[in-house]
């Protein structure tokens, strides 16, 4: 044996399983195909979003959350009905219960003492499909890192360093794996290709030249290497049918590492994928104007105040609103015939309503700079510098004084000019309209009064409503919003140790998956929907998992 556990990726659910094994004692091989600049994968680039259940944040906003609340919010989005004795949701079911309960308890106290802390409120982001017993968040639960995600991954990245100056842990970037080494049934090992150096900075496509191969052996291999985001023919490979036809035209939210490959070379040595056709994408992706990786796309997070329009100019009925119900409205917007639709705001809602998601367009929060934070995103006129920056020089936005120059310009941006100014106009005013008065039959309207109750969306998230066309809150603001590729909701069905299971149901020896190559967990946690600030924690929980059990059974 070369070392006593090899860890295949290098992400958050890596070092997570990473930190627990060499915390334990054993020896560990970390194995991933980029470089050292990209330890910590995809996480590295994320908001940092964290799911808690009956958080400091909530409390000190009044907001009453329970572990009761939490999980008939999950279960009733997440839809499980692949259930029973060998069915795909069979872990996924209790793997969520699980994950819920750690929300509401464990994870807090053990991030915080791996020295993470959140921005003061809670943000409410996927509100949901406008039922009770539907799919959505009744109340806030997304917490974001100080720090983004590259805070998220600190604590952890900085373990695997010191493990590795002591000689509990190697790494071992530019090894690409190719197989996984099955003997008399049991995982012992990996074996594949040695690939040239590249010293490309974080996130930019590096060569796949081969110079070489390698195997490694071990008592347990961990494989953590992501999903199939950057590979959009594996996304439309297993698009299902019932969001539509899968986008002629995608962007990508993901570097192009996160291909999918370890999916089909473990499904090879005889893994159960399940739950493939669940995906987790994006329907506010703008085109990156400053972009790192091919197709790079950054989503818009905003808070329910700009009107959404499809391709052809017509207003998004209800529940599909900014920041409600994400797979809902991807699935409305695929039967429009059109890959892309727009948003249509004011200058007064783009300052206070928009954010960019990802480490690099929240310098501020990155840098845990809290008085630059508050100076610019809660007392600061104006939007905030990357969303200043996008609406300078992002091709997919539009700035116009008045409706009819706006549609023109937004008309350049497609092949044919499918917008009619008075179509919008109609429409625009209609709204506006409604926001005389203190009551409303707009369930639009109804949504912005309903965040401004509470205090975190006022203080920081959702502008004081007005007319869209009222000048003084002009210019007009016109973006269209492309399809942004990013999680995969399925995968490695795992047990709730994250042992790997066969096509049998039974733990294949020696080997373990976790983070978004196991579907977050028991090969789909989320189920067909997702309640945000679930990834993360989801790489986290898996992650510690599979690196516990692991270090336990040696």
């Amino acid at each position: 044996m070369d070392v006593d556990v090899i860890v295949v990726g290098a992400g958050l659910a890596g070092l997570a399983a990473a930190h627990e094994l060499t915390a334990a004692g054993k020896s560990v091989a970390l194995v991933d195909q980029e470089n050292p600049a990209n330890l910590g994968g995809q996480a590295w680039w994320s908001f940092g979003g964290l799911f808690f259940v009956g958080s400091p944040e909530q409390k000190r906003a009044r907001i009453t959350d329970s572990v009761e609340l939490a999980w008939q919010d999950w279960s009733n989005s997440a839809g499980f009905d692949r259930l029973g004795a060998g069915a795909e949701d069979e872990w996924a079911v209790k793997w969520a219960r699980a994950y819920v309960e750690f929300a509401a308890g464990e994870k807090r106290s053990w991030l915080s003492g791996m020295g993470l802390r959140w921005l003061p409120f809670a943000g409410w982001a996927e509100r949901g499909d406008l039922r009770a017993d539907g799919h959505g968040n009744s109340v806030p639960r997304f917490h974001v890192t100080w720090g983004t995600g590259t805070g998220v991954v600190a604590p952890f990245a900085a373990a695997a360093l010191e493990a590795a100056r002591t000689g509990r842990l190697r790494f071992h970037h530019r090894h690409r794996v190719d197989e996984l080494i099955v003997e008399a049934g049991t995982v012992v090992g990996v074996r594949g290709v040695l690939l040239a150096a590249d010293d490309s900075a974080r996130g930019v496509s590096s060569n796949r030249d081969v110079v070489g191969d390698f195997a490694l052996r071990a008592q347990a291999v961990i494989v953590t290497t992501g999903g199939i985001g950057a590979n959009h023919d594996l996304v439309r490979e297993y698009w299902p049918a019932r969001l539509g036809t899968p986008p002629a035209s995608m962007i990508t939210g993901v570097p192009a590492y996160v291909d999918g490959r370890m999916l089909g070379i473990a499904e090879s040595a005889g893994v159960r994928l399940v739950n493939r056709d669940r995906m987790w994408h994006y329907v506010e992706g703008v085109r990156n104007w400053n972009p790192i990786w091919p197709g790079h796309g950054i989503r818009i997070l905003s808070a329910p105040s700009p009107m959404w329009f499809d391709a052809l100019g017509r207003r998004l009925p209800a529940p599909y609103f900014p920041s409600y119900d994400t797979l809902g409205t991807l699935k409305y917007l695929r039967s429009t015939g059109h890959d892309h639709s727009w948003f249509v705001l004011s200058q007064k809602i783009i300052e206070k309503e928009f954010a960019l998601s990802g480490s690099e367009q929240n310098p501020d929060v990155t840098a845990g700079d809290r008085r630059g934070f508050l100076k610019e995103r809660i007392l600061g006129k104006g939007a905030p510098a990357p969303v200043e920056a996008f609406k300078q020089h992002g091709a997919d936005f539009v700035v116009a004084d008045t409706l009819d120059e706006l549609v023109a310009g937004m008309n350049k941006l497609t092949e044919q000019p499918l917008l009619d100014a008075g179509m919008l106009r109609t429409q625009i005013e209609a709204r506006d309209s409604q926001i005389a008065n203190k009551v409303t039959k707009d369930a639009q309207v109804q949504g912005i009064h309903n965040s401004r109750r509470y205090l975190g969306d006022r203080i920081g998230r959702t502008a004081a409503p007005h007319r869209i066309l009222d000048p003084a809150a002009g210019p007009l603001i016109g973006v269209k919003l492309h399809i942004l590729t990013r999680k995969t909701l399925g995968g490695i069905q795992t047990d709730l140790d994250s042992r790997a299971l066969g096509a049998d149901g039974a733990p294949i020896g020696g080997l373990y998956a976790a983070g978004e190559v196991a579907g977050f967990g028991g090969g789909g946690v989320h189920g067909y929907n997702a309640l945000e600030g679930t990834f993360l924690g989801g790489c986290l929980f898996s992650g510690r998992a599979a690196g516990r059990h692991a270090a336990a059974s040696l």
